[in-house]
C-alpha cells in the first residue's frame, strides 16, 4: 500500500473517531479555559508536542498560559488550570502534576482515552477521545488502526485543541490580526 493509501486510511479514521467526541465535554472544558485565572498545559512525548502547540495558540488568544516543565512556568495556583493530554491517563509524571494541582486547588481538566482512569478521576472536565495505546491494556476499548498505538490519540488531540481555539478565538472576538500581534517576534 502507498503512502497516499496511508493518509487517506489515517484522515478517514480521525474523522470517524471526532464524531465519537462527545461535544458537551468539549464545551465543559472550554468554560474552565475561560474562567482560569492562567492556564498550564502538559503532556509527555507525542502528545506533549500537541499540549504545547496548545499552550502556544492559547497565548496568542490573549490567555496567560504556559507549558509545564519550561523554566518560566510559574507555580500553579488556586484559580488556576491545569489541562493534560494523557492517553493512558496514567503516566506518572502527569499524574504527580494533576494530584499537586488539586492539592492547591486548580482545577484539572484532561484529553484523554481512559477517563476513569487516575488523571481523569482527579479531572474537573474530561474530553473522552476513541484512540489505542500501548500504555494501558485493559481491553477498554475494541478499535484497532493501522498506526502504530498511540499516534491517532496525539493526531485527534491535536485537532480537539485547534477545534477550542477557534471557538475561543470567536467567543473573545478576535482576529488572525489580533492573534499574530502576540506571535514571537524575535525569531
Amino acid at each position: 500500500m502507498s503512502s497516499y493509501n496511508h493518509l487517506i486510511k489515517i484522515i478517514d479514521e480521525l474523522s470517524a473517531n471526532a464524531q465519537e467526541i462527545n461535544s458537551e465535554q468539549l464545551d465543559n472544558v472550554e468554560h474552565l479555559i475561560e474562567k482560569a485565572n492562567r492556564i498550564f498545559v502538559a503532556g509527555a512525548g507525542r502528545s506533549g508536542f500537541a499540549a504545547r502547540a496548545f499552550a502556544n495558540r492559547l497565548m496568542h488568544l490573549g490567555y496567560q498560559s504556559y507549558f509545564v516543565g519550561e523554566p518560566t512556568t510559574p507555580s500553579i495556583q488556586k484559580g488556576d488550570l491545569l489541562i493534560i493530554g494523557s492517553g493512558s491517563g496514567e503516566t506518572d509524571s502527569l499524574v504527580t502534576m494533576a494530584k499537586k494541582a488539586k492539592k492547591v486547588e486548580a482545577t484539572v481538566a484532561t484529553l484523554t482515552i481512559f477517563p476513569i482512569n487516575t488523571i481523569g478521576s482527579l479531572a474537573d472536565a474530561y474530553i473522552t477521545l476513541p484512540g489505542v495505546t500501548s500504555k494501558v491494556d485493559k481491553g477498554e476499548s475494541d478499535l484497532t488502526s493501522p498506526q502504530p498505538k498511540g499516534s491517532s490519540f496525539e493526531q485527534l488531540s491535536w485537532l480537539v485543541y485547534d477545534s477550542m481555539v477557534v471557538t475561543l478565538k470567536n467567543k473573545k472576538n478576535q482576529s488572525d490580526e489580533d492573534m499574530f500581534f502576540r506571535h514571537a517576534n524575535l525569531e
